[in-house]
């Protein structure tokens, strides 16, 4: 087999460094401004919640024990009804939640103080990686095992967007 080189323009190889540039480009903005913000959805109306200012809203600080992580975490958060009536002036019937992953779930009973919005995990940030930038949890878990974590299947990872259903 013979090897032949292949020579190529000058344009050519700009038009290759151009093309991966786009790329690169392509990948890595929306990654970065993907978990930038919380959207809050009300009919026809979405605002953004930033996200360095849901956790400056974040005032409260709990240590719980994490079935999935099966060990005690201290949580920083904000009680989610007061949330839901800051943003939408009451607790919505139903919500409908939407994660960065494209999870998407339509759950009520949302006027329970036990709920928390949660936005850092031992004194760090949530990420996408651990399952942020907002997570919801609830604070008493009332007689549940929490060796059974079918009994949590109502915490909601990678918040993207929280849309009421009225």
């Amino acid at each position: 087999m013979n090897a032949v080189a292949l020579h190529r323009s000058p344009w050519g190889r700009a038009r290759d460094l151009l093309a991966c540039a786009l790329i690169v480009v392509g990948v890595t903005i929306p990654m970065a401004a993907f978990a930038q913000a919380l959207s809050i959805i009300n009919g026809d109306v979405t605002q953004k919640v930033a996200l360095s200012d849901l956790r400056a809203m974040s005032d409260e600080t709990f240590t719980l024990y994490d079935p999935y992580q099966g060990r005690d975490v201290e949580m920083q958060g904000l009680a989610f009804r007061t949330f839901l009536i800051e943003q939408f002036g009451e607790v919505p019937p139903a919500l409908h939640f939407t994660a960065w992953d494209d999870y998407e779930v339509t759950l009520e009973g949302w006027d329970d103080p036990s709920w928390y919005l949660i936005t850092a995990e031992d004194g760090d940030p949530l990420t996408i990686r651990s399952r942020g930038p907002a997570r919801l949890v609830e604070r008493d878990y009332g007689d549940r095992d929490v060796e059974n974590l079918r009994e949590f299947n109502d915490w909601i990872w990678m918040i993207r967007s929280i849309e009421a259903k009225w």
